[in-house]
């Protein structure tokens, strides 16, 4: 990731954006943004995995632009797009424009939220605790619940790479404005340690026992490192810094 000086402008994000930086073999991260929530500028991930037939597995898409896609098609056919959990899912309508020989899975509840927002999302899957075929000699999966949430955590067994999207963030206050750095502290997400927002800790506590196992089951295998949308992800000790992140639990 690019260093970061107290005297620069406060930017959120992790330049370069909208291109694809590889983080191990066949792994690639690609950071844009800043995405505006509940008018707070976010930075925001997506992951990219090249599973074993050459295709690519895309995990939260981000916003599309001509020369992502463009990137994405240089490392291979784009046959797969992942909403990983109950609000990453704004971006896929202009993905399944532009890829429309991809797959998509989602987790339950999500075509439904959007069509109620008025997005028609076409999914071919529904994501649960068991990988599909599609990618299950590669990639062990698991859910993390919450009251009204729902968050498919990823292992890619080749790279050992650990795929989250909102319950661990890491959010550098340097990186954000005065106010916004206040809020990240006291949430108790901000870098570089990272951990659960203590409001996803809340949804998350209504199914403790389940989410406890799931995070027991996932430090088992023993990641490298811990990819995650929101902040400055984990590329190394990953096993040892999900433990730290999610103590919490107990």
């Amino acid at each position: 990731m690019p260093p970061f000086h107290p005297s620069m402008p406060h930017d959120p994000t992790y330049p370069p954006l909208d291109v694809p930086k590889p983080v191990a073999e066949a792994a690639w991260v690609v950071d844009s943004g800043p995405q505006r929530v509940l008018g707070l500028p976010l930075p925001i991930r997506m992951t990219v995995l090249r599973l074993a037939d050459g295709g690519l597995w895309l995990h939260s898409p981000v916003a599309l632009t001509p020369a992502l896609a463009g990137a994405l098609r240089l490392l291979g056919p784009v046959r797969h797009l992942v909403s990983p959990g109950t609000a990453h899912w704004v971006h896929l309508p202009a993905w399944q424009a532009a890829f429309p020989e991809a797959r998509l899975w989602a987790p339950p509840g999500v075509v439904e939220r959007a069509r109620r927002q008025g997005i028609a999302l076409h999914a071919h899957g529904v994501l649960g605790p068991a990988s599909p075929p599609d990618w299950a000699e590669e990639m062990v999966q698991d859910l993390l619940l919450g009251a009204g949430f729902v968050e498919v955590a990823f292992l890619h067994r080749p790279t050992r790479t650990l795929v989250l999207c909102d319950t661990v963030q890491a959010m550098e206050p340097a990186r954000l404005p005065w106010g916004m750095g206040l809020l990240v502290r006291a949430l108790g997400a901000a870098g570089p340690r990272g951990g659960t927002p203590r409001h996803v800790r809340l949804v998350l506590a209504r199914h403790r026992a389940h989410n406890r196992a799931a995070v027991r089951r996932l430090l088992a295998l023993d990641p490298a490192r811990v990819v995650f949308a929101h902040g400055a992800w984990f590329e190394r000790d990953g096993a040892a810094r999900l433990r730290q992140a999610f103590a919490w639990l107990g």
